[in-house]
């Protein structure tokens, strides 16, 4: 019973600190990359991708409790390395190992500009995880890792990065800002300036084109207008105690929204639903392992 019980708290320390119930998000950029891209999006080697990426944003996950773990012993003590339930060392180890796995299986089955941009990603990680606290431009440096991201598949399933792929990889980058600078208040359970909120509107202005493709396609970029706007009128008002954390969830999960929208103004319903279904997960997996 003990060694079964230790077993569980080890697998349940790993989730957490890889805040592994936002993964669907990950895996809907790279269908939404793939497809914005003109690649196939049912072949072997999105799977790669998709696995590349996820060892991408877990290894990021670790790394980030690996550098704030000074921090998290006084503001979040129960996070795994100030309650030592791990150690510092093997977080930095296994979130390096990650990162390095990530971009061998993208140099496996990309081209040279895939490993490049795979290469960037990995430094752009650790470079937000380094330095993130009190870093004013912080949120625009995790905006990019998800542009990345977008980019890293393109050229790894056709070689090269779409103009499309540009404009909507700037799109959710800007979304990921917005959220990123709600997150850096969800301890204080309160947002000072509203102003840089107004990013999350990026996606819904680039997928505008959503309304020239029928009623499924209207129906997904207007999901996303509503899902974002309550989050976001959480964060105005707060009308209860964790009122932020809450908003900040569901603009995780609304992530995988964004990637839906932008598929729909292209007409691509059936990986639109795709990644709809990615956002419907990512709600559920919060309920077990806290997204941030």
């Amino acid at each position: 019973m003990t060694i079964a019980a230790h077993a569980s708290v080890s697998l349940t320390t790993l989730l957490r600190l890889g805040r592994v119930s936002n993964l669907p998000t990950v895996w809907t950029n790279v269908l939404a990359g793939a497809v914005l891209a003109g690649g196939d999006w049912r072949s072997w080697r999105l799977g790669f991708v998709l696995l590349a990426m996820s060892l991408f944003y877990v290894g990021g996950m670790y790394l980030n409790d690996y550098f704030d773990r000074a921090v998290d012993a006084r503001e979040r003590p129960e996070r795994p390395i100030p309650s030592g339930v791990i150690s510092a060392r093997a977080v930095g180890a296994i979130g390096l190992g990650l990162l390095g796995g990530g971009f061998v299986l993208i140099a496996a089955v990309g081209t040279l500009t895939a490993s490049a941009l795979a290469a960037l990603l990995a430094g752009t990680i650790v470079a937000y995880d380094f330095h993130h606290k009190r870093n004013p431009v912080a949120p625009l440096v995790m905006g990019a890792c998800r542009a990345l991201v977008y980019a890293a598949t393109a050229a790894a399933l056709t070689g090269g990065v779409p103009m499309l792929v540009v404009v909507a990889a700037v799109a959710v980058a800007a979304y990921v800002a917005g959220l990123t600078y709600a997150a850096r208040q969800e301890n204080l359970d309160k947002v000072g300036n509203l102003w840089p909120l107004a990013l999350l509107v990026a996606p819904m202005v680039v997928a505008v084109g959503a309304f020239r493709h029928g009623f499924d396609a209207i129906a997904i970029h207007l999901l996303l207008v509503g899902w974002t706007g309550a989050a976001a009128y959480l964060l105005a008002k707060r009308p209860a105690a964790g009122s932020v954390s809450r908003a900040v969830a569901w603009l995780i999960a609304g992530i995988s929204l964004c990637d839906a929208a932008l598929l729909a103004s292209i007409g691509t319903i059936t990986p639109a639903l795709v990644a709809i279904g990615g956002f419907f997960l990512t709600l559920v997996s919060q309920k077990y392992v806290a997204g941030t």
